[in-house]
């Protein structure tokens, strides 16, 4: 299992990282002001992040009781990443509408292509992550443990 610690520095760079490339992106493909979809993606960031953190523990855990172990194979890291994003998908699109002052549909239509970037983001960036800063292996830390 990851460290408190880490579970932030996971979480905060994770969303720093998406902020600036989602904002520019979604201003530009969108064609709103850059600081529009930025209020957008920095109240989606704060939520997110919220989210993320307990998401991962809460994934992690049911890893751990269901399989032994929190290493994530390819399909569970789309599983993962799909779950994250519909959750957040039917959290931000009210938001959307209500700011943008747009339908729901259109609302809709919008969060499915920011859950898409999302997506495909969160994929390329747990994936470096656990390559970067790998999760201990249990074995390993229960032996040194032990030894002590």
């Amino acid at each position: 299992m990851r460290t408190t610690k880490d579970r932030l520095r996971h979480a905060i760079s994770f969303e720093v990282i998406g902020l600036l490339i989602f904002a520019p992106l979604a201003s530009l493909v969108f064609g709103y002001e850059l600081h529009t979809m930025g209020v957008i993606a920095i109240a989606a960031s704060i939520t997110a992040t919220v989210w993320n953190y307990f998401y991962n523990i809460l994934f992690d855990k049911a890893m751990l009781k269901l399989r032994g172990s929190v290493h994530k194979t390819v399909p569970i890291r789309v599983l993962h990443a799909v779950l994250f994003e519909g959750g957040l998908l039917v959290l931000f699109m009210p938001m959307i509408a209500w700011y943008l002052g747009i339908s729901l549909w259109q609302a809709f239509v919008m969060d499915i292509a920011m859950a898409g970037f999302y997506l495909v983001y969160a994929f390329v960036y747990n994936w470096a992550y656990d390559k970067v800063f790998p999760v201990p292996d249990s074995t390993s830390a229960a032996h040194v443990r032990e030894a002590h």
